[in-house]
């Protein structure tokens, strides 16, 4: 939102305060400028970390950095602009944490009359730099020392402005814990969910009872970049997150910018008003209580109007809403006459005085009260919310509203559906199961000495179910991103023993060298999530997916499928740089595997898992890029605007650029595929045309 005016509901809150001094705020983030226009009169602190050392910047560098934010150019653009005029790798990434903070902590606390005036002037912020450099802010021990340091001001909040990607969810115990210590002390952990455009998640957002936030744009539909899933959708919310007004380090002229990195920090200002109504209701802030507020009270996407409605998390940011949760009274504007009917300008969605009052709560059941021009009573406590709210009483109310009316919002939702790439793993829950097959297997000789089966080395493993397959049952079965499990499988029905002959095999293909015909790099397997889970012998606990039937599982190394799908082709497009051919469409499918994986539930996931399993399909669409000399650009995946009845078709674009002449238009070749199955299929053929951009 350009405003604070325009994110609806915060206008009213802060007519009732604008902060209290007693709420401390500890921003772990880059270091800030404490010499700006709009920090001058904040109640505001910066603690140089014990665990890093600051270094100059030279004033030259700052002012390109600034003149390069302030260009208007794409971030590609900017970067390779910053790298020309900022050699220095860790002088770059100290300025963009800096440059982070500032903005962040002016949306938080940013003074009345100053270039950024932020949500909660009067709250005590005390900036905490995890580090000075990019590498030490990545690092768990820094993040886990911020959060102690943090804790040890007695903070009522913690705003991690830090993102350590994950696709297990885990974190490392140093982060785990200090968040968890940090909770047992009555702290709210806000966290931004991350930009990396996908299901995928961060460190600490990912955590339990973190208050994860994502970014909608303007028109209130979600980023796109915005990430989601997992433990997202059901501790995240939405919050405006584009033209978000911030300062900048080493100036007083603020600049807009986007994110969700923009996005928490409203959520965070938020949280600091309703931490003070706690404090001027005569009560203890309630971290618990004002994050269950927040997350019970969002509002979530209409599937009719939303594309992928579970993008929105467990909805939009609603002020009113939570206001009305944690007080019990409908919020008004408190410096109109209390008399006044048009005093009663929000409560979660009160389009007029005459319309319906919604009252949202999450995912779950709309209240709707017909009210007169004489029901003013009705609109100061549209439901019974008791005086003392905490977060049982607002599960309580949530369930009293389900006995009253069935919702009539759908719930996002997500197909359970999996179409995953990834490797071949197993496992085996306990250690007596381990010890069992250590028993059963034979021993083995290494040179004149015999020593006893190694369960856990694969060779042997694939040995012995050679022998005794009936005993891969007893196995934990897994699909690997990496070397994290997360998923196991579990054959079910007629075809379960041919699905553990595949797994087998699979796994006995994954051992082999490099260089053997028969090796196996990759996996797909389509599969169904199931409500299930299994604790594995580390202690993770991971989702059950069952399959059915082997068909769709395929395992196949990387430059074999290459040149099969060359020699496919060749014929019909011989002009093709081979060498060219094979090194774009290598760059495609590591891409997929590396850059853009994920847990293929939602279907454009599953889409472009199966975009690189179709080599073949690809493959003629790289030789006529490649034959004119073009690379690789982007994948792009889109919901198709046609598809046959009953299914769900998704487009997956791949778009193609000149390296030696940038002027020249843009190639895009896409192809339509249905994951409406189990297996998803490619439907009709190749499409190209030019673009500018």
């Amino acid at each position: 939102m350009p405003d604070l005016t325009d994110i609806p509901g915060l206008s009213a809150l802060r007519s009732h305060t604008k902060g209290d001094s007693r709420i401390k705020i500890a921003v772990l983030d880059g270091a800030i400028d404490l010499d700006r226009a709009c920090f001058q009169g904040a109640n505001l602190t910066r603690l140089d970390p014990y665990w890093a050392e600051e270094f100059e910047i030279d004033p030259q560098h700052l002012q390109a950095f600034l003149d390069i934010e302030s260009s208007g150019k794409s971030d590609e653009e900017k970067e390779e602009m910053m790298k020309e005029a900022i050699p220095d790798e860790n002088i770059r990434h100290s300025l963009h944490l800096r440059f982070h903070a500032n903005h962040i902590i002016s949306t938080i606390c940013g003074q009345p009359d100053s270039p950024v005036e932020g949500i909660a002037p009067n709250a005590t912020v005390i900036n905490i730099p995890i580090a000075y450099g990019n590498d030490d802010f990545i690092n768990p021990l820094n993040l886990s020392r911020a959060i102690s340091t943090a804790i040890e001001q007695g903070v009522n909040i913690i705003h991690c402005a830090a993102c350590h990607p994950t696709q297990s969810g885990l974190a490392h115990e140093f982060i785990e814990k200090a968040i968890r210590q940090a909770q047992d002390n009555n702290i709210l952990v806000v966290a931004p969910g991350g930009n990396d455009k996908g299901e995928c998640w961060c460190i600490p957002a990912v955590l339990d009872n973190v208050l994860t936030v994502g970014a909608m744009k303007d028109t209130g539909e979600p980023f796109k970049f915005s990430n989601f899933g997992g433990k997202y959708a059901s501790q995240g919310i939405l919050a405006p997150g584009e033209n978000i007004l911030g300062a900048q380090p080493g100036t007083d002229e603020p600049i807009r910018k986007k994110g969700t990195s923009c996005a928490a920090p409203i959520v965070t200002g938020t949280a600091a008003l309703l931490m003070s109504l706690q404090l001027e209701q005569g009560l203890a802030p309630d971290a618990e209580a004002v994050r269950a507020a927040l997350t019970n009270s969002a509002i979530p996407c209409d599937p009719n109007e939303i594309e992928e409605p579970e993008r929105c998390l467990l909805g939009k940011i609603n002020i009113a809403g939570a206001y009305e949760l944690l007080t019990g009274e409908a919020l008004y504007d408190g410096e109109i006459n209390a008399n006044s009917e048009s005093d009663i300008i929000e409560a979660a969605v009160i389009p007029t005085i005459e319309d319906p009052v919604t009252i949202v709560f999450n995912q779950n059941p709309v209240i709707t009260a017909n009210l007169s021009s004489n029901s003013a009573e009705n609109v100061i406590n549209p439901i019974n919310v008791t005086e003392n709210i905490t977060p049982a009483n607002i599960i309580e109310n949530q369930q009293t509203v389900n006995n009253i009316v069935p919702s009539n919002i759908t719930p996002s939702s997500k197909s359970n559906l999996v179409y995953v790439l990834g490797t071949l793993g197993y496992d085996f829950g306990t250690e007596a199961r381990r010890d069992t097959f250590k028993q059963f297997m034979s021993p083995i000789r290494i040179g004149n000495n015999q020593v006893p089966a190694n369960p856990y080395d694969a060779r042997q493993m694939v040995d012995y179910l050679d022998d005794n397959l009936f005993e891969a049952k007893s196995l934990i079965w897994t699909v690997n991103l990496e070397l994290t499990p997360i998923y196991a499988i579990k054959p079910v029905g007629a075809f379960a023993a041919e699905i553990y002959e595949t797994m087998k095999y699979m796994l006995a293909g994954q051992i082999l060298d490099e260089s053997h015909e028969d090796y196996i790099e990759r996996v797909s397997i389509p599969a169904i999530l199931t409500d299930e889970t299994v604790k594995l012998f580390s202690g993770q606990v991971i989702p059950v997916v069952k399959i059915n039937s082997p068909r769709g599982m395929y395992g196949w190394k990387v430059n074999t499928l290459i040149a099969s799908a060359m020699e496919t082709v060749s014929t019909e497009y011989t002009e093709a740089n081979a060498v060219a051919m094979r090194r774009s469409l290598t760059s495609f499918l590591n891409r997929v595997y590396y850059e853009m994986r994920n847990l293929g539930q939602i279907a454009r996931d599953r889409a472009l898992n199966f975009a690189a399993t179709n080599a073949f399909q690809a493959v003629q669409t790289f030789s006529q890029a490649v034959a004119i000399g073009m690379e690789l650009h982007s994948i792009e995946v889109e919901k198709s605007p046609f598809c046959r009845y009953g299914s769900e078709c998704w487009d997956v674009k791949l778009k193609f650029f000149d390296p030696e002449n940038g002027l020249r238009a843009k190639r895009v070749f896409r192809f339509t595929i249905d994951v409406s199955d189990r297996t998803p299929v490619t439907l009709g053929e190749v499409r190209s045309w030019a673009v500018s951009k």
